[in-house]
């Protein structure tokens, strides 16, 4: 059977699986992410790592992906998702704790970051999230990984739901910070109360050539800007950003950062390759795998209340709320609540 013919079956029985488990109990609680668990980790001190590494490259997919890997190879896959305007120093204190605790640690730049690079000149510079989705299934195929626990926040958070619902198979858990944020072109083309449109300024921002043009030249500090505003109470310092903001000097980087701004306001076409997986993105379908959904009481960037999307999963569900003053980039901020979140859900 061709990989192709392969990865579509895949595809097909994924997420029938995943249809028939959603008609099954739903399990839903409420914790702090101070209350007990089920295996407590060691005590992380919030930035006590300052460096990841080495950067390696393996060709996957469309792309030449730079990640991370810490822990032994045979232990249970954990891949941690970054977000916008972020990279994998977001998750410097979470991976060594993961690793120590025996697990395959990987940590990839997504396309438009750091070390990652198109393999071809003639690949559209897309920044549609199910595209992102389907980068890291290809990582995931490169690197011979079966299945893997997924953690992510932001755009990474968006990746992992995507990949929960179009390939389920693959896809052991998954620690999600904002819940569930899959979306669609006609959802961003609704109006929002405007006190929420507000919350979007950088996206319609984007979406003119003026924005673009801005963003291109001024790129390190508009995303400083962002990081200010997403997480008030989070004192970082410059060290701390610019490790991070090497990362958006690849040269797709703003190409593929305006592109999903832009696509999901209907403004830019997605690449018609993935029109049946946004069909079934579009209705909105529920999550089987277990998961934990969490929020930083501080979280400053636009993000959704976790009533809204508590009955998307169908399968083991928990929310935790991370106190403290912890923003939007919840793994960087709260290190240690966010491995004891993966640890819980891989043993759920």
């Amino acid at each position: 059977m061709s990989q192709s013919i392969n990865q579509q079956r895949r595809r097909f029985l994924g997420i029938a699986g995943s249809t028939l488990a959603a008609a099954g109990l739903s399990i839903f609680a409420v914790a702090h992410a101070e209350s007990a668990a089920k295996a407590a980790l060691p005590a992380i001190r919030p930035g006590a790592h300052t460096s990841l590494g080495p950067v390696k490259q393996v060709q996957a997919g469309v792309l030449d992906v730079g990640y991370v890997e810490m822990g032994p190879a045979s232990g249970t896959a954990v891949i941690l998702l970054h977000g916008w305007p972020y990279d994998i120093h977001s998750y410097a204190d979470v991976a060594p704790a993961l690793a120590e605790a025996g697990y395959r640690v990987i940590i990839p730049h997504l396309r438009g970051y750091g070390t990652t690079r198109f393999l071809s000149t003639d690949t559209m510079r897309s920044g549609q999230p199910v595209a992102v989705a389907e980068d890291i299934i290809a990582l995931m195929d490169a690197l011979k990984i079966e299945k893997a626990v997924l953690g992510g926040y932001d755009w990474g958070a968006r990746t992992a739901n995507i990949m929960a619902v179009l390939w389920p198979e693959r896809c052991k858990a998954m620690v999600s910070v904002s819940g569930y944020l899959i979306g669609s072109q006609a959802a961003g083309k609704v109006p929002l109360p405007p006190k929420a449109e507000l919350q979007w300024w950088y996206q319609f921002y984007f979406a003119t050539e003026r924005g673009r043009e801005g963003y291109a030249k001024n790129r390190h500090d508009f995303n400083k800007l962002i990081w200010q505003l997403a997480s008030p109470k989070w004192n970082f310092d410059d060290a701390t950003y610019d490790r991070s903001a090497a990362a958006f000097d690849n040269p797709d980087h703003v190409d593929i950062v305006i592109h999903n701004y832009r696509w999901r306001l209907g403004l830019a076409e997605g690449e018609a390759k993935y029109d049946a997986f946004e069909k079934t993105l579009a209705q909105g379908p529920v999550i089987a795998i277990p998961t934990i959904t969490m929020e930083g009481d501080a979280n400053g960037a636009p993000h959704p209340e976790p009533a809204a999307y508590a009955k998307k999963f169908s399968g083991y569900y928990e929310h935790r709320l991370v106190s403290g003053g912890t923003g939007h980039n919840l793994p960087q901020e709260a290190p240690m609540a966010f491995a004891q979140a993966i640890i819980d859900v891989d043993r759920a």
